[in-house]
């Protein structure tokens, strides 16, 4: 297995990517290989620093970097030989069998829809978020960020895509996919949650439970998988965040509420195109990306994206 990671993206980058790409290879057999893409000269600088032979991993220069501030589309075409725009062509050559970055989001994004593309039948590619619940379990939550508007028949695929991922990345068996909304009445919510509950409640591609309101999203008992529009996930993945940091800041110490550590997760795939991708945090540090590139492991290994063409075919 060949995983690629884009060493210069992220706030910290190289020096947490590179300290991340080290600590992950050291929990990955012998027969994984981690491709870093990037300042060559200043991968392998760090790489001695650490005492690490340089031929444990692959490496490959670039000479550009997309910054986070560089607008996705103009980046990614004005830049071809950044680390994500390689990445990318390795990914979609099958030089690699993963791709990650924790830099500039819509430029994976944008990297994205132009080279690996969209399976055939997604309407729009979706990414998600892990949200603890007290009993050591996990629920995910669909979009987050990716699509502020959406209409129902795109809230609809969330509901498989999400199935799809908690099954076969989470291991949950016929995961239960809930709806947000501001009411657990059928006919609570805006124009576009009714019409989605309409079109969600008899479905037969997942295990439709109705909708679900906020205070419920740490139930131990409710949803497996969360669907609502990346406005509304995305706000409750910034506040989830923004507690955590309050409750370190005042020294509040608690196994449940450490689970909140974006530290943990590492990153979230892209679900609903060809390839398998992880974005990571821009924050990230070494333990971030060191679970980031983990996670793309354990993406490629459930063959995910073939799993999701399957279901849209």
């Amino acid at each position: 297995m060949r995983i690629g990671i884009d060493i210069m993206g992220g706030d910290f980058a190289p020096e947490a990517t590179v300290l991340g790409a080290i600590l992950a290879h050291k929990e990955m057999s012998s027969e994984d290989r981690i491709v870093l893409i990037g300042d060559q000269e200043k991968i392998i600088e760090i790489l001695n620093r650490e005492n690490i032979n340089p031929d444990s991993f692959d490496i490959i220069h670039a000479s550009q970097n997309i910054e986070m501030h560089d607008h996705p589309a103009k980046a990614f075409a004005k830049k071809p030989n950044s680390g994500i725009a390689i990445g990318y062509g390795l990914l979609l050559k099958g030089e690699i069998e993963g791709f990650a970055s924790a830099g500039n989001t819509g430029a994976m994004l944008v990297g994205a829809m132009y080279t690996v593309k969209s399976i055939p039948g997604v309407i729009r590619p979706v990414i998600t978020a892990s949200i603890p619940k007290p009993d050591g379990s996990y629920s995910i939550i669909l979009d987050v960020g990716i699509n502020p508007d959406t209409k129902p028949d795109v809230l609809y695929q969330y509901g498989i895509l999400g199935s799809i991922y908690a099954e076969h990345v989470h291991n949950i068996k016929n995961p239960k996919i809930a709806l947000m909304n501001i009411g657990s009445e059928e006919k609570k919510g805006n124009l576009v949650t009714k019409s989605a509950h309409e079109l969600m409640k008899d479905s037969t591609d997942f295990n439709f439970i109705g909708n679900i309101e906020a205070n419920e999203i740490f139930s131990e008992d409710k949803a497996d998988v969360i669907v609502c529009d990346g406005f509304v996930g995305n706000v409750i993945l910034k506040e989830a965040e923004a507690f955590y940091t309050l409750f370190k800041k005042r020294k509040i110490q608690d196994e449940f509420l450490e689970k909140f550590n974006f530290e943990n997760y590492g990153g979230t795939p892209i679900l609903g195109v060809n390839k398998n991708i992880v974005i990571g945090h821009g924050i990230s540090n070494d333990v971030a990306i060191k679970n980031m590139i983990l996670h793309t492991k354990e993406v490629i290994k459930a063959n995910l994206s073939e799993k999701i063409k399957v279901a849209f075919k």
